[in-house]
């Protein structure tokens, strides 16, 4: 299913103008917010790290988004061509897989050290040596722990020279670089803070080395982030000079606090808590269709789940529409492909419906017509823990028995990494405007090995080996 986001905004109508996305959160209650201050409420129980070589969560890259600027990036106001960012300029040469990137003069890091194309080459090296989970952004275009430093380097202080294993298509290749895991990170602090040869990690996945519109003042997990103006950001000033995100994960609190003008920003508020606030002065709804669907995923290393009739059957025990007419209503459509509306390659084919007695007929060619019991893996937000319960009444009409296994953002999406799951019902985003971006981790998986560890891609994580997967890297 696709979502349609639906954020509610009390007064501030200069709310949004912020840099690319928004941001943080204080533990406080704040009754009346001075005109330079905007506080969220939203879930950020996410949030690993704040590390951009490892953060891959909804949360997480949120807050990167504010923290560190890309060479190249989009104008949130406008998905066109893309923009200059750290680099004021680039170009391809005639070979097909030389890129070359002027950096912008007399820019600084928050710490006021200087950003050179030596911070952009670090920045980059510095994921592939990592490889943590979203280096495979990065990793597609031939760069490997052993060559990275010979083909990406700075040539001079502003000059920095990126050289992939084949061409690509120019447009693919930039738009992979606007993606957090690409951010420019401050060589010489992360140098500072480096702990046995890590590159500065362990100390980056709680403080921050970047040089966007907002510095990190404070992050407490599972509670709380503060992001505070950079006074010297490049772009300008911003309207609002602190951003304080609060995690609350309880729709109806959201909507409590909202009313009482205790935050400006609601972003995860159910439909029915929507239509009792529309209309209320000073409240604005902003509704607009996201790239981000909500899909299950089922382990294929599973004795049942990964046998293929399982898996229709599966497919036919969901009852889409029911669930975008009632609890989804307004926030949700139904979507069944892998590349989300407005994608270039969208498919709108909807081959699928609750079926019952179609899902128990393939579960008895598969042998499984008595059911069997199987665990979903949930976080504890209140659309996913619907979906979930829906999930368990549709499959239990066909005989199967689903345990709902809970817990915070973090937690599981560690077992559904490690491929601990049964089940996982979850949310996927795209990490840049490519229709790669999805076809590469829903259906890629060049070695399905468990040591492998390619945790960024979906296929990887679900164990599905697909024939003929590894030769797309050949």
């Amino acid at each position: 299913m696709q979502l349609r986001s639906r954020r509610v905004s009390a007064a501030i109508a200069t709310v949004v103008a912020l840099a690319m996305a928004t941001p943080l959160a204080a533990p406080a209650v704040f009754a009346d917010t001075p005109d330079d201050t905007l506080v969220i409420a939203t879930r950020i129980d996410d949030i690993v790290t704040l590390d951009p070589a490892e953060a891959f969560e909804f949360a997480g890259t949120d807050a990167l988004n504010n923290i560190y600027d890309t060479l190249v990036e989009f104008d949130p106001n406008d998905f066109g061509p893309l923009v200059p960012g750290i680099a004021e300029s680039w170009e391809l040469a005639d070979d097909g897989v030389t890129y070359t990137f002027k950096i912008r003069q007399g820019l600084t890091f928050h710490s006021g050290n200087p950003i050179t194309a030596h911070d952009a080459a670090f920045s980059l090296q510095r994921v592939i040596k990592l490889n943590l989970t979203p280096s495979f952004i990065l990793t597609q275009f031939g760069f490997t722990p052993e060559n990275v430093e010979e083909l990406v380097k700075a040539t001079d202080d502003y000059t920095l020279v990126i050289k992939t294993d084949k061409p690509y298509a120019p447009s693919f290749f930039y738009n992979c670089l606007t993606a957090p895991v690409a951010s420019i990170v401050d060589m010489k602090l992360a140098l500072e803070n480096e702990k046995d040869g890590d590159l500065g990690h362990e100390w980056m996945q709680t403080n921050s080395a970047g040089s966007g519109a907002y510095m990190l003042s404070r992050w407490k997990p599972n509670e709380s982030y503060v992001l505070q103006a950079n006074p010297d950001y490049w772009r300008g000033d911003v309207a609002m000079k602190r951003v304080f995100v609060r995690h609350i994960p309880e729709s109806a609190t959201q909507r409590l606090l909202l009313e009482k003008g205790d935050v400006d920003i609601a972003r995860n508020l159910s439909p029915d808590d929507i239509k009792g606030i529309e209309g209320a002065e000073g409240v604005k709804v902003i509704d607009d269709l996201k790239g981000r669907i909500m899909y299950i995923a089922l382990n294929q290393e599973h004795p049942v789940l990964g046998d293929p009739k399982v898996v229709q059957a599966m497919k036919h025990l969901i009852d889409y529409n029911g669930m975008a007419g009632s609890f989804l209503k307004g926030q949700y459509i139904p979507h069944q492909a892998f590349l989300p509306r407005t994608f270039m390659g969208e498919i709108e084919d909807k081959p699928y419906d609750l079926n019952v007695e179609k899902a128990k007929a393939l579960l008895a060619e598969a042998g499984h017509g008595d059911g069997f019991e199987v665990k979903i893996f949930v976080r504890t937000a209140q659309e996913r823990l619907e979906i979930a319960q829906s999930l368990q009444n549709t499959f239990s009409q066909a005989g199967i028995t689903a345990e709902l296994v809970t817990g915070t953002g973090k937690q599981i999406l560690a077992e559904y990494r490690a491929r601990k799951h049964e089940i996982y019902l979850g949310a996927w985003g795209p990490d840049y405007p490519d229709p790669h971006t999805n076809a590469d981790t829903f259906a890629h998986n060049p070695d399905n090995r468990g040591e492998a560890k390619l945790t960024g891609k979906l296929a990887w994580r679900n164990g599905w080996d697909i024939p003929g997967s590894d030769r797309i890297d050949k």
